[in-house]
C-alpha cells in the first residue's frame, strides 16, 4: 500500500530531524526528493503543502524549499555526530536500540505492518544487487522502527540510519553484504518477522540482537582491522 501524504510528511519530519535532510538549510529539490522517498510528486507536493502550513518548512519562489530561518540548529542536532562516527559506534547503539524496539514491534504491529515485515523479508533474499539489498533491507528495519510506534526512539533510529548511508562506508558494506552474508541476514529478517507475527517478543528481541552480532562481526571483517581490534570481545560473541 503506497504512503499517504501525512506518512511521507512524517518521514520527512524524521529526516530533518535526524540531519540527514535539510543540511546547509535546504531541501533537495522535488524531483530528487520525490525518487529518494519512492513516493510520487504529487504525494511530495501534498506533503510539503503540509509541512509548510506547519511552519516546518519555507517554499521561495524560483530558490527552493527550505528550514526555516533560525531553525537549522534545532533540527539538525545529532549532525555532527553523524559526520564523526564508525561502524564500531553505530553498531553499539544499534545493539543497543533495535532488539528493543523489535520487542516493542511485537507488542504493537498492526496487521499492515507484519505482511510489510514480511515482503521485505522475501525482498533482502530476492535482491540481486548490493544496491537493491541494502534498500530493502534499510526498509525492513525502519518497518520495525516504526511498528514499535515510539515516536522519540524511531527519531533516533533515522539517526543511525544516516550515518549508515555516509558514502564512505559504501564499499564496507558492500563487502560485508556479500551473496553467501545476504543469506543469512534474510533468513534473520524471516525469523524476526514470524516471532514479531507471533506476538513472541522474546524471541523478536533475541533474534534482533543475534541478526545485529552477526552484521557487527562481518562489517569488522571486512573493515580496516584496526577497527575489527577495536570491537574486542564484541567480534568473538557475534562469531559464537
Amino acid at each position: 500500500m503506497a504512503d499517504t501524504f501525512e506518512q511521507v510528511a512524517d518521514r520527512i519530519r524524521h529526516l530533518i530531524g535526524s540531519g540527514s535532510l535539510g543540511v546547509g538549510g535546504r531541501l533537495p529539490p522535488e524531483r530528487l526528493l520525490a525518487a529518494d522517498l519512492s513516493v510520487s510528486r504529487r504525494i511530495l507536493r501534498r506533503a510539503l503543502d503540509q509541512l509548510e502550513r506547519d511552519g516546518e518548512i519555507e517554499r521561495r519562489q524560483g530558490a527552493g524549499t527550505f528550514l526555516p530561518r533560525g531553525n537549522e540548529r534545532r533540527a539538525n542536532p545529532f549532525r555532527q555526530a553523524v559526520e564523526q562516527t564508525n561502524p564500531v559506534e553505530v553498531m553499539e547503539v544499534r545493539l543497543a536500540l533495535e532488539p528493543a524496539l523489535a520487542r516493542l514491534a511485537a507488542l504493537r504491529a498492526s496487521r499492515a505492518d507484519i505482511d510489510k515485515l514480511f515482503e521485505l523479508a522475501q525482498a533482502t533474499r530476492d535482491a540481486a544487487t548490493p544496491g537493491a539489498y541494502e534498500r530493502a533491507d534499510a526498509a525492513f528495519h525502519r518497518r520495525i522502527a516504526i511498528a514499535a510506534r515510539n515516536e522519540l526512539s524511531l527519531a533516533v533510529f533515522d539517526t543511525v540510519i544516516a550515518a549508515i548511508e555516509d558514502v564512505a562506508w559504501r564499499g564496507v558494506r558492500e563487502n560485508a553484504h556479500c551473496s553467501k552474508n545476504k543469506d543469512v541476514y534474510s533468513t534473520f529478517h524471516q525469523e524476526i518477522a514470524e516471532a514479531i507475527a507471533a506476538r513472541d517478543y522474546n524471541r523478536a528481541e533475541e533474534r534482533m540482537f543475534a541478526h545485529l552480532q552477526r552484521v557487527q562481526a562481518n562489517l569488522f571483517a571486512a573493515s580496516q582491522p584496526r577497527l575489527g581490534m577495536l570491537s574486542g570481545p564484541a567480534q568473538t560473541d557475534a562469531n559464537a
